[in-house]
């Protein structure tokens, strides 16, 4: 990087950021869409088809992401961010625009692999142009981007969808509420594709190529080279964590939103802002984060969220059993979402960017990112088949049980990486 000031710094890291919060946005507005682009496409009895509708996306995930190790280490990270930026830009217009179900299908696949891609790349560029002692912030940055395209989601959302009691607005909602929900994301992709030609290549892929101890070879580095058994313990906890995020279970309530609010005794219109007041607690407590995983650091972080997470979602399953709805359930959710924005939403990200060895960075990221999106897909898959034999009670218990063994596991294995170089990382956990 030719310019080290603080001030370039926080621009090339704002610009790949730029993907997680297009990653947030596109992630976050079918949820608010879903009512209407069912009616629109005649799906509202087919549980199948909802389903597919709402993970084509994450499946688009999982290849983006597994595009991403690849591509990544043989051409670099600079134009792997510029192909999210792309695939964004086309999916927003076109998921918007087609009239056909299977068309609407293809274009937010698209879109999910622009996810992929982003959330794979984004977090570790960042890590390898950060300095040691304020890497975990900027890479919580990336985190922060998410959360405000997610409430970026929740707001065009909520303005758009006219009142549900009046016919005339129920028919703009289905024939063109939805679309616009989708169209708004495009001017934020297009300036991303944008600002990403004036980021440089990251130095850490730089060195890999032209050192004459790693010219050529980081481009070998496969799945094969991951399993050797040095790296099978750091893989261990990658592959964990990154599932773990998903399957504490906070993340049903941003795709699932409508059916928890409205099975907590909310209307439609209360169902919108209680998702927008959400939002606005996935932001605030993501800018705590920005401060405390420097100074508490990543691994009292990651267990405060596991420890929390299992205690709220215990408490949360045991109100839905006993019936009780109102307020309280809200501030039980805004409860779980404020502990996960804090811990386990930007503590993930910062410790996959960091564990791995450099020579194997882009593999294992894009695998562990691969494994995360799984874990989505078979969560956000799962919930309403929870939902439907366990009830809402029995289901928030599973994910309580989850909570607790992650804790042990993670209080076991998992290593304090703040303040770390990424070489003093290398010889630390790669043995």
């Amino acid at each position: 990087m030719k310019n080290d000031s603080k001030g370039f710094l926080y621009f090339i890291c704002g610009v790949s950021a730029m993907g997680g919060l297009l990653f947030g946005y596109d992630w976050v507005v079918i949820g608010g869409a879903k009512p209407f682009y069912e009616l629109y496409f005649g799906i509202g009895d087919s549980p199948l088809l909802q389903g597919v509708a709402m993970t084509t996306a994450l499946v688009g995930c999982l290849v983006g992401a597994m595009v991403a190790g690849v591509l990544s280490d043989r051409y670099g990270r600079k134009p792997l961010l510029m192909l999210s930026a792309v695939l964004f830009t086309v999916s927003a217009v076109g998921t918007g625009l087609f009239n056909d179900f299977t068309l609407f299908n293809v274009a937010r696949f698209v879109g999910g692999m622009g996810i992929g891609v982003a959330s794979a790349l984004s977090p570790m560029y960042i890590a390898e142009v950060s300095p040691p002692h304020i890497r975990g912030r900027m890479v919580s940055l990336n985190q922060m981007t998410i959360v405000l395209g997610i409430l970026a989601a929740q707001i065009v959302n909520m303005l758009l969808a006219r009142d549900t009691s009046v016919a005339e607005s129920m028919t703009w909602n289905r024939e063109w509420g939805w679309r616009w929900m989708f169209w708004a994301e495009t001017l934020p992709a297009a300036l991303f594709l944008v600002m990403s030609f004036f980021i440089p290549e990251s130095p850490v892929f730089v060195r890999m190529k032209t050192g004459p101890k790693t010219a050529g070879k980081q481009s070998e580095a496969g799945l094969s080279e991951l399993l050797r058994p040095r790296y099978r313990r750091v893989l261990l906890l990658g592959l964990v964590v990154a599932v773990f995020q998903q399957w504490c279970g906070t993340n049903v309530i941003f795709n699932y939103a409508q059916e928890i609010f409205l099975g907590a005794g909310f209307d439609v219109d209360g169902m919108f802002i209680n998702i927008v007041i959400t939002g606005i607690a996935n932001v605030v407590f993501t800018i705590v984060a920005l401060y405390t995983i420097e100074k508490w650091g990543r691994r009292t972080l990651i267990l405060l969220g596991a420890g929390g997470l299992g205690l709220i979602y215990l408490t949360l399953g045991t109100c839905y059993f006993l019936g009780m709805t109102g307020i309280l359930m809200v501030a039980l959710v805004v409860a779980a979402i404020s502990v996960y924005a804090m811990t386990l939403g930007p503590v993930t990200w910062t410790l996959l960017a960091e564990i791995f060895p450099h020579r194997i960075r882009g593999i294992a990221m894009a695998t562990c990112t691969f494994a995360l999106w799984v874990g989505c897909c078979t969560l956000t898959f799962s919930f309403p088949s929870m939902n439907a034999v366990l009830g809402s009670s029995g289901t928030f218990w599973i994910y309580s049980a989850i909570c607790a063994c992650a804790f042990l596991f993670l209080l076991r294995n998992c290593p304090e990486t703040k303040g770390k170089s990424l070489e003093q990382l290398e010889k630390e956990l790669a043995k």
